[in-house]
């Protein structure tokens, strides 16, 4: 992985407050995957519309999986971001995907950084962690340069794609994996982990807390060859 709380990505991306939820829902993907998401922001004291609070998003994911059941590997991932967050990709300079893959994330301008992530995977039984650089790409767009150094070098900016909503949501994530990260010298990769932090100036704000005290997400990914594995929770919020 917003408007009336604060966004993440992901990709990625997928996409708050300083304690573990109250309440959370985990829907077993492929195989019995479980994935589970813990999320804080800071500070969790909302700001207002007519002056919104910078915030920073911290994300921790997790895939579990049976004991003899193939990973899956995911392919999409997507992150719903409750009513009273703000993301501001529209204030700040941004980075062309053209640019990152002439020169990496070098040729972005300073001000475009906006946090970093990176985590656990497997290719078979070699343990890989990829590195990612979370860009700002606009009012609509945030990029995951992507590295990977085993089972061999991939370098990939992957596309975080911002909408705003209607309803219950305020904004949603959009993260597709390119087929370059699914499969890497013909070996699937799979996602074990994933840990970010995001936020530079207001690029992330909160404008609000609801009566409940709590911001509520949720989180879905889909797996190549089918099937998904989602995680719904919230966490807690001051006025």
């Amino acid at each position: 992985m917003l408007r009336h709380t604060a966004l993440a990505g992901a990709t990625a991306l997928a996409l708050m407050a300083t304690a573990a939820p109250a309440a959370s829902a985990q829907s077993p993907g492929a195989a019995g995957t479980k994935l589970t998401v813990k999320a804080k922001v800071t500070p969790n004291k909302a700001g207002t519309r007519k002056n919104p609070r910078a915030v920073k998003l911290r994300v921790r994911a997790a895939w579990k999986h049976p004991s003899g059941v193939e990973r899956p590997v995911v392919s999409k991932a997507e992150a719903w971001f409750p009513r009273g967050s703000l993301y501001n990709g529209k204030r700040f300079p941004r980075c062309a995907k053209r640019t990152m893959n002439q020169q990496g994330t070098d040729g972005c301008p300073k001000r475009s950084i906006m946090g970093r992530a990176g985590g656990l995977a497997f290719a078979d039984d070699i343990r890989t962690k990829p590195e990612i650089v979370i860009v700002n790409g606009g009012p609509k767009l945030a990029w995951f340069y992507t590295t990977l150094y085993r089972p061999a070098l991939v370098r990939e900016p992957v596309a975080v794609r911002i909408k705003r909503m209607r309803g219950r949501w305020a904004y949603k994530a959009t993260i597709r994996v390119p087929r370059v990260l699914q499969v890497v010298a013909g070996v699937p990769v799979a996602l074990a982990r994933f840990n970010a932090v995001a936020g530079r100036g207001n690029w992330l704000a909160t404008t609000g807390c609801p009566k409940s005290r709590r911001w509520r997400f949720k989180v879905r990914t889909h797996f190549m060859g089918g099937g998904s594995a989602q995680h719904a929770s919230s966490v807690r919020c001051r006025r």
